[in-house]
């Protein structure tokens, strides 16, 4: 009865009126939980420290989703934004999958509403739809093929020369492929909150103050950015490069959660977030940063908010995955 006088509750109000006893190891607690509910925890890099910690695979989303597909678990729960969990709900239909907090949403993914951009798709009926993976489960219904930030120059490459191209929905890294392919291509016009708002200027005088740090950003910032980048690249390219130079110091242009991980694998190496256009911690970003331990125990302990998709979304919109899986097979971008 208290079980469900609980989700009854959390159904209502969310989490906000449960109260944890701040005596409670949530590590041992979640630990326990997931072993004995037999869950997984996927981490996006862009979680608090202490969440990555605890996970049991920590990365970019897709790689996340693909990840907890192969696994043998009945529960995933995506520390990450919400349409990350819908894509670990598409590949894992058969799964429970759980978002700690149902308005961890995203910026970009919101930027692009489906029912707008059907009608945007209508005007050119003869274009080839690219998205993006950050985007809604829905929003993959009318998508031909995605991307991530790491394949994206091959799957745009792959597409005959003959063929015009939608893509979307971020208006920079389809700024970045087309300068990077030569390829013209319609743009919606969505872009993600965190990576619009670093300063130039700011970054112009911290390269001052440190002129042996290396500057990275990742391709989803303004193309002023992209343009003095010593190397741009996914998050998790952007890690990986991080671990491979022989720099010492990095400047950072992407969602500060990726330093932790950054500073665990070079903790030689110093590690600086690219400054915003203001005083607020503005590369940070706040739909990431609503998951919490105590959250996350609780997402747990009763198994909600669950990601519900109808069979339709999740067969029209795994299609679209499907074939980004294929050319990247064929060009040696997978294992």
């Amino acid at each position: 009865m208290e079980l469900q006088q609980a989700r009854e509750q959390l159904t209502k109000n969310g989490f906000l009126d449960l109260e944890i006893d701040p005596q409670l190891d949530l590590v041992a607690e979640i630990n326990a939980l997931k072993k004995s509910k037999n869950a997984v925890i996927l981490a996006h890099y862009y979680q608090e420290s202490e969440i990555q910690d605890i996970a049991d695979y920590i990365g970019d989303s897709l790689g996340l989703s693909q990840q907890a597909a192969e696994t043998a678990a009945d529960i995933i729960v995506f520390a990450g934004v919400h349409f990350m969990a819908e894509t670990a709900k598409m590949l894992s239909p058969q799964k429970k999958v759980l978002l700690p907090d149902l308005k961890a949403g995203c910026s970009l993914a919101d930027s692009c509403p489906p029912e707008l951009f059907r009608k945007f798709k209508e005007k050119y009926p003869d274009h080839i739809v690219v998205s993006y993976i950050n985007c809604t489960a829905e929003l993959k219904t009318l998508t031909d093929i995605c991307c991530t930030s790491t394949n994206a120059v091959q799957i745009i490459e792959s597409i005959p020369r003959d063929r015009k191209i939608i893509f979307a929905p971020d208006k920079n890294l389809g700024a970045y492929l087309m300068k990077k392919t030569g390829r013209d291509m319609v743009l919606w016009n969505g872009a993600c909150m965190v990576h619009e708002i670093f300063s130039r200027e700011k970054i112009v005088k911290l390269r001052e103050r440190y002129p042996d740090a290396e500057f990275i950003a990742h391709p989803e910032c303004e193309a002023p950015l992209l343009e003095m980048a010593d190397y741009i690249g996914s998050t998790t390219g952007l890690l990986k490069y991080t671990m491979k130079s022989p720099s010492k110091t990095f400047i950072v242009a992407t969602e500060a959660g990726i330093l932790h991980q950054m500073e665990k694998a070079s903790p030689d190496k110093t590690f600086i977030p690219a400054p915003p256009e203001n005083n607020c911690a503005c590369n940070e970003c706040p739909h990431m940063k609503r998951n919490t331990m105590e959250k996350l125990y609780l997402c747990l302990k009763y198994e909600m908010p669950e990601i519900l998709l109808a069979e339709s979304v999740i067969r029209e919109g795994i299609a679209s995955i499907d074939r980004m899986m294929e050319i990247s097979a064929k060009a040696g971008l997978l294992g």
